[in-house]
């Protein structure tokens, strides 16, 4: 997105989070992503919808009648009001505005999990799915798969998440991969990272020779957040090629204390 539409973004964000700051509900909150996300599926196969809703020769009011005329009494109350915020804000495309709205409608399910209590639990199983994908490399390619439907890769990946998640987890996950913004892996792994900003925290990705145990994680949570100033989720997984010690990516830093990078530091040290 280029200024203009990141602006009208985190304009609308704002407006969401005090919309549903009000009663807190739970319900609320997820029934009003899963409304902005049929709303999205509207604007995707009507090009002059998007036109009208963020055209500049129309005042906001006039946009937000317009959203009001179209989707009132057919979404939420909440959603309808986030729809109206962003139809009076100025977007730089006309396709910013359904990408706008998909991250408003994610913010709402993810809200509403923070209300309910499971917002660390959801940005765990986001991350864990992401990490099954990744290790599932059949599964991961009939999900990106472009000449696959997007129902059948939502059944698909119902059937695996059934039973096994949060609902918002797989409301989330199930939105992605219907209308993915990038691979299936990066988006469910940056899910995860917007769950965790709105608990206030920073991803340290660690990969580690053996599995942490629940004390090692508390402890190198303590240990990063003191490096970086700031609280920290840590999530890991396994690698046992590392030999031993483990690496860890926060951002774009990565700091390799792996056998294996030992190894190879010294061998380039030989050389």
């Amino acid at each position: 997105m280029k200024a203009a539409s990141r602006e009208a973004l985190a304009t609308v964000e704002s407006k969401l989070d005090e919309f549903l700051s009000g009663d807190r509900s739970v319900a609320t909150a997820t029934q009003a992503g899963q409304d902005l996300f049929e709303v999205v599926r509207v604007l995707d196969g009507d090009r002059e919808l998007r036109v009208a809703l963020t055209d500049d020769a129309a005042t906001s009011e006039e946009r937000k009648s317009l959203a009001q005329t179209l989707f009132g009494g057919k979404v939420t109350p909440v959603a309808l009001q986030v729809l109206q915020e962003a139809a009076a804000a100025q977007w730089s495309t006309p396709r910013d505005i359904a990408r706008g709205l998909i991250i408003l409608g994610r913010r709402a399910l993810l809200r509403g999990a923070e209300f309910e209590g499971k917002l660390g639990q959801v940005e765990d199983e986001l991350f864990s799915l992401s990490r099954v994908l990744d290790r599932e490399g059949e599964l991961t390619q009939l999900l990106s798969d472009r000449t696959a439907t997007s129902d059948r890769k939502v059944g698909l990946l119902a059937s695996v998440l059934y039973g096994k998640v949060t609902m918002v987890t797989e409301a989330l996950a199930l939105q992605a991969i219907g209308r993915p913004e990038q691979n299936p892996i990066d988006d469910l792994a940056g899910l995860a990272d917007t769950a965790a900003k709105l608990q206030g925290r920073t991803i340290a990705r660690v990969t580690s020779a053996g599995e942490l145990n629940d004390s090692q994680r508390a402890a190198l949570a303590e240990k990063l957040g003191k490096i970086y100033g700031r609280a920290m989720s840590i999530h890991s997984e396994v690698d046992t090629s590392l030999l031993g010690g483990m690496t860890i990516r926060v951002g774009d830093e990565v700091i390799d204390g792996s056998t294996a990078g030992k190894i190879a530091r010294l061998r380039a040290q030989m050389a």
